[in-house]
C-alpha cells in the first residue's frame, strides 16, 4: 500500500477520498484553487498546496501544477476523484512519467472509451450489444440524414465526444433534422471541441441502468451489480439507486456479463462504470438493453453500490493500483439505497446554478443514513464549479424502507444562502410514480410543475414578517429599583379599543416591495401577505442568519427583509430599467452598448457559469443608458449589467 496520496480534486469527492486514506494510513495531500482556501478539504488533508487563480482552467485542471505540487511533497500516487483530470488519459501518461502513480485505468482504456462512436465500434466487436445506429467516420448532412431515415424516426443525434446531454437532440421527424444536427454540431464543438456526432434509434421510455465493473492487474474482472440513474433532468441524474427495481437474477446476470465483457475489451484496471440504456417499455428482458457508454473513473453515485455491498470502493481503487488483487470476487446485495444531489440551483430559474455564502446548512443524522459534502454552514458556493452541496443517501432493508428514509432525512435538511433543489428533491422522492419504481428517463419533464420548486407560501412570508417587527420593537423598559416600571413605555401592541391594523414594507429575496398587514389585538399579533395569515405557522418555519432572515417551506427558502423606505438607492429609482445577473458568474458577451434601442426580448447580455449559458433580455422597450460591466468579468448574482432608459417619442425603431 502507498505511504502518501495527492488528491487532484475539490469539494465532497476530495473529502470522501480523505476519509479512506486516512483510515488506511496514508498521508494525504489536498490541492486548492484561490476559491477554495477555507474549504473543507483543505483543512481535513494533513498537507495543502495553492495550485492557482479560481478558474478550473489555471488550477484545477493544469496537469503541470499538480504534478508540481505532487513532486514537492513526495506523494506516491494521485487520485483524480471525478471529473477534471480523471478521464485525461494524457494526464495518466503524465503521471507515469514522472513516476507517480495514477489511481485510474491506463490511458489506452481512458482514449478507448473516450469517443461514443469508437467504443459503440469495439463493443460490437466484442458481441456487446448496441443501439441500432450509425457510428461511423462520416460526417456529411446528407449522409447522415439517409442514416436517420434508414434507422427509422426518432433518432438520436448525439456528440462523438459527448456526455452529460451536450450535444445531443431528439429527432421526430425528416424535416426537422438538418436543424438538429446543425444545433448539436455548434454545441459539441463548443463544449468539446468536437463537432462529429452519431445517430442512433431513439429508445422510448428508456431506463438507464448502469454495472459498476472493477478489474486488477492479476486478470480478474466482475460487476458490483448494477444502478438505477433514471430519474434524470436533461440528462443529468437527479436519483441513483441499488438495486434496480424490477430487476431479476437472469437479466442482472446478462447485463453483468456485457460489462465485464466491455471492460475486458480495453484491457481495464480498476473502478469502472458500463451504462446501458433499457427498454422501459417492454420491461426489463435479456434482450432489451444495448451499450451507451463506459465511465472509466469512479461515478458520483458510488455510494449506493458501497451501502448495498458493504465495500469501500475508495480503498479497492487505492488496493488495486497498489498492485493487489480485487479483495473480493463477491458480489453481495445487502438490502436497498437511494442517492440525490443537493444542488445550489433555483428550480423556479430553469435550475439555474446558483452561489454564494451558505448562511444555513442543516445536513442529516440519522439510521441508514449518510452524507458527503464538501461545503459547510458559513462557507460559500462558489461560481467556478459544480454547485452540488451535497450527496445524501438513505439505505434500508427494502426500497420503501431507504425512500421512507431518505424522504424523512429531505425534511431534516436546510438549506438558506443560495436557493437550492432542496424542495424539487422532496417532490421527486415522495411521488408515487417513483414510489412504485420503473420509472424513464421522462419522468421529470413529464411530471412538471407538480415536482417544480415553487414559492414560500405567503403565510410563512407573514410568519416571518411577525418576527422581524418584534426585533425591531424596544424591549421592555427595565424596572426602577422599588420594582415599579411606566407601562405606557412598553411597544407591547396594548390597546384599550378595538384591534388595530398597520402596513409594514417587506421583500422577497430582494424583489420589489410588498406590504404585510399586522394586526394587533389584546395580547395578540397576526399579520397577512394577500389573504394568508401568520396564524399557526411554526416556528421552525423562521431563521435568522446574520442580517438576514428566512422563511422556510417544505424545503423552499426564501430571504425576508424589512424594507427601510428611506434607504432607498438610485437603482429602485431606475426600477425596472435596471437589468441584473441572474445567476454569479462570466460575462460571456454584451449584445448592446449605450445609446442602443431595444425591444422587450431583445438579447442584451450572455452570462457563463459552470459550463452554462444564459443569455438575458430585455424586459420592457427603451433606450441602453449604461453597461456596468465589461465582457470576461465576473459578476455576482443580482449585479446590474445594463440600465434602460425610457425611449424618448415612443416605441424603438
Amino acid at each position: 500500500m502507498f505511504r502518501s496520496i495527492l488528491i487532484a480534486n475539490r469539494g465532497e469527492i476530495a473529502v470522501r477520498i480523505i476519509r479512506t486514506a486516512r483510515r488506511l494510513g496514508l498521508r494525504t495531500i489536498a490541492v486548492y484553487s484561490d476559491a477554495d482556501a477555507e474549504a473543507p478539504h483543505v483543512r481535513l488533508a494533513d498537507v495543502a498546496v495553492p495550485i492557482g487563480p479560481a478558474p478550473a482552467a489555471q488550477s484545477y485542471l493544469s496537469a503541470d501544477r499538480i504534478l508540481a505540487a505532487a513532486r514537492s511533497t513526495g506523494a506516491e500516487c494521485i487520485h483524480p476523484g471525478y471529473g477534471f483530470l480523471s478521464e485525461n488519459a494524457g494526464f495518466a501518461e503524465a503521471c507515469a512519467a514522472a513516476g507517480i502513480v495514477f489511481v485510474g485505468p491506463p490511458p489506452s482504456a481512458i482514449r478507448a472509451m473516450g469517443l461514443k462512436d469508437g467504443a459503440k465500434a469495439l463493443m460490437e466487436q466484442n458481441k456487446v450489444p448496441v443501439v441500432p445506429g450509425y457510428h461511423g467516420e462520416r460526417q456529411d448532412p446528407d449522409f447522415l440524414k439517409q442514416k436517420a431515415y434508414e434507422i427509422g424516426y426518432p433518432v438520436l443525434i448525439k456528440a462523438v465526444a459527448g456526455g452529460g446531454g451536450k450535444g445531443m437532440r431528439r429527432v421526430d421527424r425528416a424535416i426537422e433534422f438538418d436543424e438538429a444536427l446543425a444545433a448539436a454540431r455548434r454545441e459539441a464543438q463548443s463544449s468539446f471541441g468536437d463537432p462529429r456526432v452519431l445517430v442512433e434509434r431513439y429508445v422510448r421510455d428508456p431506463r438507464h441502468i448502469e454495472f459498476q465493473v472493477f478489474a486488477d492487474t492479476h486478470g480478474n474482472t466482475i460487476h458490483l451489480n448494477e444502478r438505477d440513474c433514471s430519474i434524470q433532468r436533461r440528462h443529468q441524474k437527479v436519483l441513483e439507486e441499488a438495486p434496480a427495481s424490477g430487476m431479476t437474477a437472469e437479466v442482472r446476470a446478462a447485463m453483468g456479463a456485457a460489462a465485464v465483457a466491455s471492460a475486458k475489451a480495453v484491457g481495464y484496471v480498476g473502478a469502472g462504470t458500463v451504462e446501458f440504456i433499457v427498454d422501459g417499455a417492454k420491461g426489463l428482458r435479456p434482450d432489451g438493453f444495448w451499450f451507451m457508454e463506459m465511465n472509466t473513473r469512479l461515478q458520483v453515485e458510488h455510494p449506493v453500490t458501497e451501502a448495498i455491498t458493504g465495500f469501500d470502493l475508495v480503498e479497492w481503487q487505492l488496493r488495486v493500483a497498489a498492485g493487489e488483487p480485487l479483495p473480493s470476487q463477491a458480489a453481495p446485495i445487502d438490502g436497498h439505497a437511494v442517492e440525490v444531489r443537493l444542488y445550489a440551483e433555483d428550480p423556479d430559474a430553469g435550475f439555474l446554478p446558483s452561489s454564494g455564502r451558505l448562511d444555513v446548512l442543516r445536513l442529516p443524522e440519522g439510521e441508514g443514513i449518510r452524507v458527503d459534502s464538501g461545503v459547510e454552514e458559513g462557507g460559500t458556493v462558489a461560481p467556478f464549479y459544480d454547485p452540488m452541496i451535497a450527496k445524501i443517501i438513505a439505505h434500508g432493508a427494502d426500497r420503501k424502507q431507504a425512500l421512507d428514509r431518505l424522504s424523512a432525512a429531505l425534511a431534516r435538511t436546510v438549506v438558506a444562502g443560495p436557493k437550492s433543489n432542496l424542495a424539487f428533491l422532496r417532490s421527486v422522492v415522495g411521488h408515487a410514480d417513483v414510489r412504485t419504481g420503473g420509472v424513464d428517463t421522462g419522468f421529470v419533464e413529464r411530471a412538471g410543475t407538480a415536482i417544480a420548486g415553487g414559492r414560500v407560501g405567503d403565510g410563512v412570508v407573514a410568519a416571518v414578517v411577525v418576527r422581524l417587527v418584534a426585533a425591531t420593537r424596544a424591549p421592555p423598559p427595565v424596572p426602577r429599583a422599588d420594582g415599579w416600571s411606566d407601562p405606557w413605555a412598553t411597544l407591547d401592541g396594548f390597546a384599550l379599543g378595538p384591534s388595530r391594523e398597520v402596513g409594514y414594507r417587506f421583500s422577497v429575496d430582494g424583489g420589489a416591495p410588498q406590504t404585510a398587514r399586522l394586526r394587533w389585538g389584546h395580547g395578540t399579533v397576526e399579520a397577512f401577505v394577500g389573504r394568508a395569515s401568520s396564524a399557526g405557522v411554526a416556528e421552525e418555519a423562521f431563521v435568522r442568519a446574520g442580517d438576514a432572515a428566512y422563511a422556510l417551506d417544505a424545503g423552499r427558502a426564501a430571504a425576508v427583509r424589512l424594507v427601510d423606505e428611506l434607504a432607498r438607492t438610485a437603482d429602485d429609482l431606475e426600477g425596472s430599467g435596471v437589468v441584473r445577473a441572474p445567476m454569479h458568474g462570466r460575462l460571456l458577451a454584451v449584445r448592446v452598448a449605450p445609446g442602443d434601442t431595444v425591444a422587450r426580448g431583445v438579447p442584451l447580455f450572455t452570462v457563463e457559469a459552470m459550463k452554462m449559458e444564459h443569455t438575458v433580455v430585455a424586459p420592457r422597450d427603451g433606450t441602453v443608458a449604461e453597461v456596468r460591466a465589461a465582457v470576461g468579468a465576473q459578476v455576482a448574482q443580482g449585479a446590474a449589467i445594463v440600465v434602460l432608459a425610457d425611449v424618448e417619442g415612443g416605441k424603438p425603431g
